[in-house]
C-alpha cells in the first residue's frame, strides 16, 4: 500500500539517495559499494560557499569486504562532495578501523561507539548503518531462501513477518515453524 496523497501542495526541497552495490568478487568475498548523496533543489547557501541546486552537498562513498562469516576483511571510506573541502574530507581513513568487525554481530551499536561525534563523519557513519542488510541480501543472491539446513535460515526470527510462529513461516519454512504462544 503507498503512503498517502500530500495533505497540500509543497516544493522539492532536499534529496538523500544512499545506494549500495553487492559484488562477489573471484577470490570468493563479497564487496559492498555504497554511497550517500545529498543534494538541493534550490541554490544552497553555505558559511563555504554557495552550493547550486542539483549539485551535490554531500557525497561519501564506503567500500567493505567481507567474508562469508560477514567479518569485514578490507574498508575504506572517502568524500567526494563536502561543505568544508580540506576538512571533512580527511576523516576516510579513520574508517579503515571496521576491519575485524561482524556486519552482524553488534555491527551498528560499535559503528556508533566507534565513530560518534568527532571521531567520524555523521554522513559515512550513517551509511554504514545501510551494509548488514545489503550484505545480507548480496549473500542471498546465492543461496535459496529456504534451502534445507541443520541451522535455522539466518532471516527466521529477524523481522515480523518472518517470526516462526507465523503464517509466513508455517508455509514456506515448515520444519522451523513454532505454534504461537498462548495466553493461558
Amino acid at each position: 500500500m503507498p503512503l498517502s496523497p500530500p495533505k497540500c501542495a509543497r516544493s522539492p526541497a532536499h534529496l538523500r539517495q544512499i545506494t549500495v552495490e553487492g559484488f562477489r568478487r573471484d577470490d570468493g568475498l563479497l564487496e559492498l559499494d555504497a554511497c550517500l548523496r545529498d543534494t538541493k533543489a534550490v541554490d544552497y547557501p553555505l558559511a563555504s560557499g554557495v552550493r547550486r541546486a542539483g549539485d551535490p552537498v554531500h557525497e561519501m562513498r564506503v567500500r567493505i569486504t567481507i567474508d562469508e562469516a560477514f567479518n569485514i576483511v578490507d574498508a575504506e571510506a572517502c568524500s567526494d562532495r563536502v561543505p568544508y573541502e580540506g576538512e571533512c574530507d580527511t576523516i576516510g581513513p579513520a574508517y579503515g578501523r571496521l576491519v575485524g568487525l561482524n556486519l552482524i554481530a553488534g555491527f551498528r551499536r560499535n559503528v556508533g561507539e566507534m565513530f560518534a561525534d568527532v571521531r567520524g563523519c555523521s554522513h559515512v557513519t550513517e551509511l554504514l548503518m545501510s551494509l548488514p542488510t545489503a550484505a545480507v541480501q548480496t549473500f542471498a543472491t546465492y543461496r535459496r531462501d529456504n534451502e534445507d539446513t541443520v541451522e535455522k535460515p539466518f532471516q527466521l526470527d529477524r523481522c515480523h513477518a518472518l517470526e516462526s510462529s507465523r503464517e509466513t513461516v508455517r508455509r514456506y519454512y515448515p520444519k522451523w515453524y513454532r505454534k504461537p504462544a498462548t495466553d493461558e
